[in-house]
């Protein structure tokens, strides 16, 4: 059922999921929808995606919505608020594989036992030779799920068809506090987290080192503190990273995708230094080295160099001594010429 990017308002009826539902795909995303989440949707049992994003929607987090087979549950920019509780999300939402939390009020900790329930997250997606997109099945045929937006690597992208294999976390511009839970590390299929735009604090986990398929990692605008850690390097993947406006001290790791980072990933954070900031740390490694191709220039024209010096001591000496031969040959080794080699023996041999 979609009835997304319409004009609707009021209240989301309860009426529209009876026990019979068998909902798979429900989305009413970009209207002016007000109230609850009916939770009359927990009959739908099939449900694997869930859009109520860009409403005006009230509500607390729906952890009953953890009882379905949800795979993609977005519920950004609305007015959901409140404390996600521990208790109340432990073992649940285990298929879920896309969340986006992003622009609401939610406060409170960012819940451990949330994280640790999230097992297609840990375990990731069984891969076959081709490109597997959501889909549903029905006598009428095979429907893909379509123009689904989501917040990647900075950017709001429209995905046309949603990969089984894309894995999202957004919780950002939120006013969740306390430290990012370690267990999110565990989440080793996870490709873009973002905590931004929070009351975030503490020390950055070094297990996020762990999320091996990583590509974008948000923690910008927080109250985050400490040094960045050393582990990261490791991320092979991570192509855009944002820390700026925290608290964070100490030098910038180097190597890998360090290296690509620009200053933007680190602005506001005036503890820092090291490359790529201007800001020295008092030591030769955190300054930025030379590049190598000038040395290997360098090192050639040296080269070249020398061996034309060479040569062209073999060419005067090749001319100079058929010269002088030709000479010899031709007066019969005179006088002035003997005394002449003597004398340049004398002056120049050792």
């Amino acid at each position: 059922m979609n009835l997304y990017t319409n004009n609707f308002n009021g209240k989301i009826p309860g009426i529209l999921f009876p026990k019979s539902c068998s909902l798979r795909s429900f989305r009413i995303n970009s209207n002016q929808l007000e109230g609850p989440i009916p939770q009359s949707l927990v009959n739908c049992k099939d449900l694997e995606l869930l859009d109520l994003g860009n409403n005006n929607l009230r509500d607390i987090f729906p952890s009953w919505l953890g009882k379905l087979n949800l795979q993609v549950l977005a519920l950004r920019s609305n007015r959901f608020h409140g404390h996600i509780v521990n208790s109340e999300v432990a073992s649940s939402f285990s298929h879920l594989r896309i969340i986006d939390l992003s622009h609401n009020d939610f406060s409170g900790c960012l819940p451990p036992k949330f994280f640790e329930s999230l097992n297609a997250m840990s375990n990731g997606y069984e891969k076959t030779g081709e490109v597997q997109y959501m889909r549903y099945i029905s006598s009428f045929g095979v429907y893909y799920d379509k123009s689904f937006s989501v917040t990647t690597k900075g950017l709001e992208m429209m995905l046309m068809r949603i990969l089984m294999a894309l894995t999202i976390i957004d919780f950002s511009n939120n006013r969740f506090n306390g430290q990012i839970p370690e267990i999110i590390g565990k989440l080793q299929s996870l490709i873009v987290l973002n905590l931004s735009h929070n009351s975030l604090t503490g020390h950055i986990p070094s297990s996020l080192s762990n999320l091996s398929k990583l590509e974008s990692l948000d923690l910008s605008s927080n109250k985050l503190e400490g040094r960045i850690p050393a582990q990261l390097q490791s991320l092979e993947f991570l192509e855009v990273l944002n820390l700026s406006w925290n608290k964070i001290t100490g030098p910038i790791p180097r190597g890998n995708q360090f290296n690509t980072f620009t200053n933007d990933s680190y602005i506001g954070n005036f503890g820092l230094c090291g490359f790529p900031l201007s800001k020295s740390c008092g030591n030769d490694q955190d300054s930025e080295p030379p590049p190598t191709i000038f040395d290997d220039e360098d090192d050639t024209t040296k080269e070249l160099n020398w061996k034309f010096s060479i040569l062209m001591g073999y060419g005067c000496g090749l001319v100079l001594g058929l010269s002088l031969g030709f000479i010899v040959f031709t007066t019969g080794e005179p006088w002035w010429f003997i005394e002449m080699i003597k004398r340049v023996q004398q002056k120049y041999i050792c």
